[in-house]
């Protein structure tokens, strides 16, 4: 039984070690919510909110994420005694979409349900494996310093390498990075800069043997994908098209992708994140875990998922100390050439460095029973 006592939101702030552009935004702060939620026992698990402080990814934003936590979701939880996390589908029901808020405090109460059984959260989750492979995300730069960038990630035994992508910066930036790299294995992330008048544009990329392209059209969109799939011989990776398991289902069914893109901010929470890897793998769609330049709170939580069966590409789980000065986290989160062991401790796995913690937070926010 899990029984919620108290949930502590603690509002940080930190500078990225060097900024990150993609071609919707430009970051160079990045404002988490770090949800601790501690049940009658004393039992404490760990979640984080990984929206932005503006909406460009998602609708959801730091503030409307304190805001249904603090007034929605926390009063809602603490009213209930759980069994188990995937309950909270049912009781968040009511309330629609949020899923950023949603999966922080969904993230801390699986966190809770794996120490109160005292397995991994791997474990609860179902994973198979005891390690996962690392990719690595370049942001869009200069040509030279997003080549030398990638020479230095080779180095560190990264196993994909994903780049963004826009209209502007696209075949010339691929091109170059073919001729210094002609085998790395390269994705493309457009982040829905693209529309199907830019077909030919598109279709160009054909050429440099990625091993995908993501979210190329629309952020809602699965019926453009189907027909941009027909037309192009690169596989399309959906993202934000995809929030739910039926959204999966649907897409897979259109053949708007071959390869779907999991992040449990994006989807809800790990429930719902098990469920897309669940239809994907009944249909033979592989899938990896992306990232949200979020802390290795997060980070703990990707690795948990990233060790289930189906997650047979290399996600976006990187070191620590590629975004960050200090690791929020003990011990720190670091990659061993190229691949990131997965905790057998229960919960998450990690202890919370809770003198960083303190450094960078702003406010502390209590809600009790």
């Amino acid at each position: 039984m899990i029984n919620i006592e108290k949930v502590t939101l603690h509002h940080i702030s930190q500078a990225l070690q060097s900024p990150f552009t993609s071609s919707i935004g430009h970051v160079t702060e990045r404002d988490s919510i770090i949800v601790e939620v501690m049940d009658a026992e004393g039992v404490r698990g760990w979640g984080e909110v990984v929206a932005f402080s503006t909406p460009w990814y998602t609708e959801e934003t730091i503030s409307t994420c304190f805001h249904l936590l603090k007034d929605i979701l926390v009063p809602l939880t603490i009213a209930q005694d759980l069994h188990h996390p995937e309950e909270l589908q049912t009781i968040f029901q009511k309330v629609k979409r949020n899923h950023m808020a949603k999966a922080s405090l969904e993230g801390a109460i699986w966190d809770v349900y794996a120490k109160k059984n005292n397995i991994s959260l791997s474990t609860a989750l179902g994973g198979t494996r005891n390690e996962i492979e690392c990719g690595v995300v370049v942001g869009i730069s200069f040509i030279p310093s997003m080549l030398d960038q990638i020479s230095r990630y080779i180095e560190e035994g990264y196993k994909r390498f994903k780049i963004k992508i826009s209209p502007t910066q696209d075949i010339q930036l691929i091109e170059e990075i073919r001729k210094s790299f002609p085998d790395l294995p390269l994705m493309a992330d457009a982040n829905s800069a693209y529309s199907l008048d830019q077909l030919d544009q598109l279709r160009e990329l054909d050429q440099f043997n990625l091993m995908m392209i993501e979210q190329p059209l629309a952020a809602d969109d699965i019926i453009d994908h189907a027909k941009l799939q027909e037309r192009i011989s690169t596989p399309i990776c959906l993202d934000e098209s995809i929030v739910t398991s039926e959204d999966a289902r649907k897409a897979i069914e259109l053949d708007s992708c071959k390869i779907i893109n999991i992040k449990p901010g994006r989807v809800g929470g790990l429930t719902e994140s098990k469920k897309i890897h669940d239809v994907c793998l009944e249909n033979g769609i592989p899938v990896w875990c992306g990232g949200m330049l979020e802390t290795s709170i997060s980070r703990a939580h990707n690795i948990a998922l990233a060790s289930l069966p189906n997650f047979s590409i290399p996600g976006d789980i990187s070191s620590f100390s590629r975004y960050w000065e200090e690791d929020i986290v003990i011990p720190e989160i670091k990659t061993i050439n190229g691949k990131m062991p997965v905790p057998d401790r229960p919960g998450i796995g990690f202890d919370i460095n809770k003198e960083v913690l303190k450094k960078y937070t702003l406010s502390v926010t209590k809600i009790t029973k």
